[in-house]
């Protein structure tokens, strides 16, 4: 009991990291997933696959997408 004691202030430092890294490695993915549906796109225009058209409106969505990421690590960094 005095043991649990003394080690539950570093298991809710340790859960806090690890539910940290678990945030970063999913944001991460989450960009990472997005840059290669870019490719894909791009892919896809240049086999004629899409239209001009259909290949900008999604791009459009693509990037605001990663850039609304990057703009939340950016606002974390600032955070911490």
């Amino acid at each position: 009991m005095v043991l649990r004691l003394l080690f539950s202030p570093v298991t809710g430092i340790a859960w806090i990291g690890e539910q940290l890294l678990e945030r970063a490695s999913t944001e991460l993915d989450e960009k990472e997933n997005l840059s290669k549906r870019l490719l894909a796109l791009q892919l896809a225009l240049d086999l004629g696959e899409i239209s001009e058209e259909d290949y900008e409106v999604e791009e459009e969505e693509l990037l605001l997408a990663i850039q609304a990421i990057e703009d939340e690590e950016r606002a974390n960094r600032l955070d911490a």
